[in-house]
């Protein structure tokens, strides 16, 4: 991307800086803490690249000035050196800014600020899948403890041997999906299941979905578009473990998006759960219809984040924990499913702030 073309980008992001500047000093906003924090975390993430921008604007006024002036022919002689010496020093300052620019264009997007809703499903592998689903949980469940974040379970369907058929679950703190954003998409486990008694290796997978979670200010849905039923919630095997109907499944019928929520006793916290949910499956389905239209090498090299593109395999007998985007191992399984993950994702991140700085 061209200089011009960054600039041209910031002219919309400018005008939202400035219209939140207003909205974070309105009486009425600051009473609403969703409302405020969500803008807080909007005004945050701008700053860095409309703060230099103003600054480079500035810039710009100047060394237009002092074009003026050189090319005037009536102009003092002296005044015409002075105004070629502070084109030369506003040269180096408008690069650095241009720097910072392009650096908060690559590292920051406005997701990265947000929290995530992650979806854990099992996948091929039956029984075994299921542990394995338990075993990531328990991964991002410690990896969220070593970065102060806190985890909220929204859903869950338990098996009998401790595992999942599928679990949901928000993460919230600073920068959650801005590091979590690359685990989206199909994990593959390798080894032998506490079910298999003649020794033999299997492969089973999960599939791993990180949203972006949304507030209801961001993303408007309508009464007259929800079907909500209501049922008892159930546990491992069947069995009743509410005699009311305290469990919600609400379907978004524009998007035939279908959300179940039974964790809570409560019918009205399974609600609310299950809209954030809700909330979060519609603004990635258009989120990554966004992406699909531009980013095409990015989509290529590290992901398009679809459950079905296999991204990690964890080989048990191995030891070995392998992403296949970066082509990355790492000989220390047993320390990955105890959380630590930041080496993997911290690598991705690199990888990921190289290929946007190619298109560039």
């Amino acid at each position: 991307m061209a200089k011009d073309h960054i600039l041209v980008k910031l002219e919309p992001m400018a005008k939202r800086y400035g219209e939140l500047e207003e909205l974070l000093a309105d009486p009425e906003v600051i009473s609403n803490q969703g409302m405020y924090r969500t803008y807080l975390k909007e005004h945050g993430y701008l700053a860095k690249t409309v703060e230099p921008y103003r600054k480079l604007r500035a810039v710009m006024a100047r060394e237009d000035e002092a074009e003026g002036i050189l090319k005037d022919s009536s102009a003092d002689r002296e005044f015409t050196e002075l105004a070629r010496e502070e084109l030369k020093s506003l040269a180096g300052e408008h690069e650095r800014l241009m720097e910072r620019i392009r650096s908060a264009f690559v590292e920051e997007d406005s997701e990265s600020t947000r929290d995530a809703i992650i979806e854990i499903r099992a996948g091929t592998g039956g029984d075994e899948a299921c542990l394995f689903a338990a075993d990531l949980f328990r991964m991002y469940s410690r990896l969220a403890e070593t970065h102060n974040w806190k985890i909220e379970v929204m859903d869950s369907s338990p098996t009998e041997l401790q595992g999942f058929k599928e679990i949901t679950f928000s993460v919230r703190g600073d920068d959650v999906f801005k590091y979590l954003r690359y685990e989206s998409g199909a994990h593959r486990v390798q080894r032998v299941p506490q079910t298999e008694g003649s020794g033999r290796i299997h492969t089973s997978a999960c599939t791993v979905a990180v949203m972006p979670e949304v507030e209801e200010i961001d993303l408007k849905i309508e009464e007259k578009d929800l079907h909500i039923e209501t049922f008892r919630s159930s546990g491992p095997g069947g069995q009743n473990v509410n005699k009311l109907s305290t469990a919600v499944r609400i379907t978004h019928l524009p998007t035939e998006t279908v959300v179940s929520c039974q964790d809570e006793k409560s019918q009205h916290r399974n609600r609310s759960k299950a809209m954030r949910i809700l909330r979060s499956r519609i603004y990635e389905q258009i989120r990554s219809k966004r992406d699909a239209e531009r980013g095409a090498l990015r989509r290529e090299l590290i992901g398009s984040g679809d459950r079905s593109e296999r991204i990690r395999t964890y080989n048990f007998p191995q030891n070995r924990v392998t992403d296949h985007r970066i082509n990355f191992t790492l000989y220390d399984l047993q320390g990955v499913l105890l959380g630590e993950l930041d080496q993997v994702i911290e690598k991705l991140i690199e990888y990921d702030k190289e290929l946007k700085l190619k298109e560039l």
